[in-house]
């Protein structure tokens, strides 16, 4: 599995002990499969194939579930399902959010470009969203406003994510903004090839970042109905997104030749609030 940098504590000290060695799982999986999706070499339809063996397995841990049964199915990683078929069994966890990172790694495979917001909302709902889920699941904390709060911080990490990596998702051959944006603005997709940081590109990531600070703020109060550190690593989170996206403005939304990223001082200052 490849190195991540993360806008985000994942499994941190943070969180309460009990639910470190579950996130941990859950996030695991997420990176595994989304890796199959970006990394290496792997022609399409290979990808594919192989996402799709990785859905037929949390079938299979569904089945044992509903059976009663230990998971024994053999899957392309092994050791990886029978941990996490262990951590939904205890934790009743909905195979349903796992299904939809899946399609959402999946779609990566073969979807390039995104019409407008809604579309790229819908990849979130998918892509980013049910981790979140999880984590609620984890904590028994699963009201409606609740899990809207959530999803309005997952989906607003992944837009921030979309704003930092405009240069290396295009190395992928993938645009995230969206289509309508980008003609609204008057850029071109041979602006984003050549690396042209022009005015125009700067309205439209100006734009983006204040939609995704927007939909943040949304979902910030999530953190004062949470219990004690559960609290701080939310609220580390959002205040992390935000720490972001002050970062790309400070650079003038040129995120082609300088990649705003959280270093340890950025942690430490948000920590001491």
């Amino acid at each position: 599995m490849a190195d991540h940098y993360e806008n985000f504590p994942v499994a941190s000290w943070l969180l309460p002990k009990a639910l470190r060695a579950p996130i941990a799982e859950i996030y695991r999986f997420a990176r595994t499969a989304d890796d199959i999706a970006d990394e290496g070499d792997a022609p399409p339809e290979a990808r594919r194939q192989r996402l799709k063996a990785f859905d037929a397995a949390l079938e299979e841990v569904e089945r044992a579930m509903a059976e009663g049964r230990e998971f024994l199915a053999a899957t392309p990683e092994p050791q990886l399902f029978q941990r996490l078929a262990a951590v939904i069994r205890q934790h009743r966890l909905p195979v349903r959010h796992f299904h939809d990172l899946l399609s959402a790694f999946s779609q990566d495979v073969r979807k390039r470009r995104y019409a407008d917001f809604p579309e790229v909302l819908d990849y979130c709902r998918r892509s980013a969203n049910p981790v979140g889920r999880l984590l609620l699941c984890l904590c028994g904390k699963e009201t409606e406003a609740d899990l809207a709060r959530s999803d309005a911080i997952c989906s607003a990490l992944q837009i921030i994510n979309f704003c930092q990596d405009v240069a290396l998702d295009w190395q992928k051959g993938r645009v995230y903004l969206p289509q309508a944006d980008l003609r609204h603005f008057g850029v071109h997709e041979a602006d984003i090839a050549a690396a042209r940081h022009t005015p125009e590109f700067c309205a439209l990531m100006q734009f983006e970042t204040e939609r995704a600070r927007l939909l943040m703020l949304q979902g910030a109060s999530l953190s004062s109905d949470l219990p004690g550190r559960l609290s701080w690593e939310i609220r580390l989170t959002v205040q992390g997104g935000l720490r972001i996206l002050e970062k790309i403005k400070n650079v003038n939304y040129d995120v082609f030749r300088r990649r705003p990223t959280l270093k340890t001082l950025d942690w430490l200052r948000m920590i001491r609030g």
